[in-house]
């Protein structure tokens, strides 16, 4: 039975060469209007220029006047209706005939990354990327420019029959009015109408071609530049790939051709494609257009099974609790830079008082809109939308919320509504000291006073002994050894103080929470001490099994840990940015301080680069001397770590070599990169 290898023998091998000194000014022009046989290659060319950013060409090229199949009348009359009987500088046709014919480009193709032109020479086959694919056809703008005339002439007799003695117009007064600040809506249409995407094309000025034929000296010499200029493999680093991405490259996936569904108005959802989305974006596209709904119409509009608590933290990142009910940051609705469409208010204005109306809701069912408007100063139309986002008109009893007090989640979930109480205190501070006021202001002398929302520490204790009895006996073990370690202390009520929630990641930034500064120590018996054992093994884990990670990262991997346990198992009560450096400089790691390039747009957290130094294998040495090779340039070549580590610990074998690598680093284009810090 015959192999695979005798069905399908190889016949010949051909090095491929990827030039690359015409990759960004290479065209290929197709005339699909003419047979291939009559090229114009020998016809003589009057002009050329092209719009590089749109990639439009436009050619002169001469008519022979003297064949026996150009009508010489014909050509005397286009010439005549568009030029007109009088001679001037800027005429189309110099000679009173159509002489010359002109042809404009449109693309063929947007997307010209899988097209390149190739040229074989003594068994080597160079190929050069193609910029553009360009298809020339006859243009009749000289058609547009005598109808141009026709109509000067006809509009020049009714000039001239008009009467003189007409009376003197009226003098009128004119109103002068400022039009709108222009909605998002509005400038996307404008943006994509064809008189807008004619003035931008208008705008890229022409640049001026010389014209070289085909045997033209300096046509050959350009030629040699489709020949690849360096025959070095190492300069070629784009063709060495591995099988698959060889694959990829031959094959590539059909994004352009991928129907683009249309989007719908901003108020309407398709469920289908919401549920694609992370969890997060669902939570958060959904609140941009519900505005305001109970947690448990949330949980019943996300997919069956989803998890409460994950719900619970994306929550928090995008609405605040307001009579029990998730209402829509102000920051999330009004994004940085923007403005309101109503009135131009730029975007922090707005956020401030839609923040006070929100607050007002959290004291009371109903507000008046007069009232609202004269203490924050917005236009009413402004003032009318926070409204409308959360309440809705009442007879005599001005806007009430929309929804009732859902008591049903204050009480399943205290933790979070005692948060949320903090988050609005944090708040009422700052919108007392914009607008002036205090909260005792607005509650009623003959009313009783709300009480407020408080959990005390025993509350709580109490709350996570009852969950351990009905989730598992062996908590009651780990809650004792805990209470042994630490002492919970009960401040007083007029002032509480929230730790940074570990469970939130995205609301925990540099040990601060949600603008409110957290502990950045773990406090035992009221001191501070260095981060806890229970931080140290998950770092020395960590690292372990990752070897190099930025900040970002391993803030990223701890959030995915706390999230994981139970709140009643957690042992990390408060941890910042600082702890976690700590925690890796006590586990042999050390800060690599990789020079990456002025242009790079990585955060600091990513700039922060520690790697494990100390790891106990016969790989250590190997590792040490690649992060000083990376405390020297941000990339390098496999071939330079191969020669540094021969220089210095002799014959290094390709297999440690292999597994430093993959431990250690990402590779793109050739180059290698340390773990987090490859840029897409």
């Amino acid at each position: 039975m015959a192999s695979g290898e005798d069905d399908d023998p190889i016949i010949e091998e051909i090095d491929v060469y990827l030039a690359k000194s015409l990759a960004e000014k290479l065209y290929l022009l197709q005339y699909p209007v003419r047979p291939s046989t009559m090229t114009y290659d020998n016809v003589n060319h009057l002009a050329a220029r092209i719009k590089p950013k749109q990639q439009r060409v436009e050619l002169e090229i001469a008519m022979n006047t003297s064949s026996p199949n150009y009508c010489r009348s014909k050509g005397e009359q286009i010439a005549l209706n568009v030029d007109g009987s009088t001679f001037e500088e800027g005429n189309t046709y110099s000679v009173k005939m159509m002489d010359k014919q002109s042809f404009t480009s449109i693309q063929a193709t947007t997307n010209t990354s899988r097209y390149a032109a190739a040229v074989f020479r003594k068994g080597e086959l160079h190929i050069t990327p193609l910029t553009g694919i360009l298809q020339m056809r006859p243009s009749f703008s000289y058609l547009d420019k005598a109808d141009n005339k026709t109509k000067e002439r006809e509009a020049a007799n009714e000039g001239g029959d008009s009467s003189q003695d007409e009376a003197e117009e009226e003098v009128e007064a004119i109103t002068v009015r400022f039009a709108r600040p222009e909605s998002e809506q509005a400038r996307q249409r404008r943006i994509q109408s064809y008189e807008f995407l004619q003035k931008k094309q208008a705008e890229e000025p022409w640049v001026h071609l010389h014209y070289h034929s085909l045997k033209d000296s300096r046509s050959e010499h350009e030629k040699q530049y489709l020949y690849c200029q360096s025959l070095d493999a190492s300069e070629n680093s784009e063709l060495v790939k591995t099988p698959k991405e060889y694959l990829a490259m031959l094959m590539p996936p059909l994004s352009e051709e991928k129907v683009v569904k249309p989007v719908g108005p901003s108020n309407v959802l398709s469920m289908a494609q919401l549920r694609t989305l992370p969890l997060t974006e669902q939570v958060k596209t959904l609140m941009k257009n519900v505005k305001a709904m109970p947690f448990a119409n949330l949980m019943g509009l996300l997919a069956s099974g989803t998890d409460s608590t994950a719900v619970l933290r994306c929550i928090q990142q995008v609405a605040l609790l307001v009579q029990g009910n998730w209402v829509v940051k102000s920051d999330v609705l009004y994004p940085k830079n923007t403005c309101s469409p109503h009135s131009g208010v730029p975007a922090e204005v707005l956020c401030r008082g839609r923040d006070f109306v929100m607050w007002r809701y959290t004291l009371e069912r109903s507000l008046m809109r007069k009232e609202v408007t004269s203490i924050i100063k917005l236009p009413p139309e402004d003032v009318k939308e926070f409204l409308e986002h959360v309440a809705a008109p009442r007879v005599n009893r001005g806007w009430e919320f929309l929804l009732p007090t859902d008591v049903e989640f204050i009480k399943k979930h205290p933790d979070v509504a005692h948060r949320q109480h903090m988050l609005w205190l944090g708040i009422q501070s700052k919108l007392e000291k914009v607008f002036s006021f205090r909260k005792d202001d607005f509650l009623p002398k003959n009313s009783p006073q709300p009480e407020p929302l408080h959990v005390s520490g025993a509350q709580r204790l109490q709350m996570a002994q009852e969950r351990a009895q009905e989730k598992h006996s062996s908590l009651q073990k780990d809650l004792d050894a805990k209470r042994s370690r630490v002492t919970v202390k009960q401040e007083p009520q007029s002032d509480p103080e929230e730790p940074m929630d570990t469970s939130a990641p995205s609301s925990s930034i540099n040990g601060s929470l949600n603008g409110f500064p957290a502990s950045p120590f773990v406090h035992v018996n009221g001191a501070a001490s260095l981060p806890s054992q229970e931080l140290q093994d998950f770092v020395s884990d960590t690292f372990r099994k990752h070897f190099v990670l930025t900040l970002n990262e391993l803030k990223r991997l701890f959030h995915l840990h706390v999230a994981s346990i139970a709140s009643e198992q957690s042992a990390f009560h408060s941890v910042s940015d600082h702890m976690l450096q700590d925690a890796a400089l006590l586990c042999h790691c050390k800060q690599i301080m990789v020079p990456l390039p002025p242009q790079n747009a990585a955060s600091p957290d990513q700039l922060k680069v520690f790697g494990l130094w100390e790891a106990g294998d016969d790989l250590d040495k190997h590792r040490r001397l690649l992060f000083e090779m990376f405390t020297k340039n941000y990339r390098i070549r496999r071939t330079q770590i191969q020669a540094k580590l021969n220089e210095e610990l002799g014959d290094a074998q390709k297999a440690d070599l292999d597994r430093l690598l993959k431990e250690c680093c990402n590779s793109q284009g050739g180059m290698w990169y340390l773990k987090g810090t490859l840029q897409s």
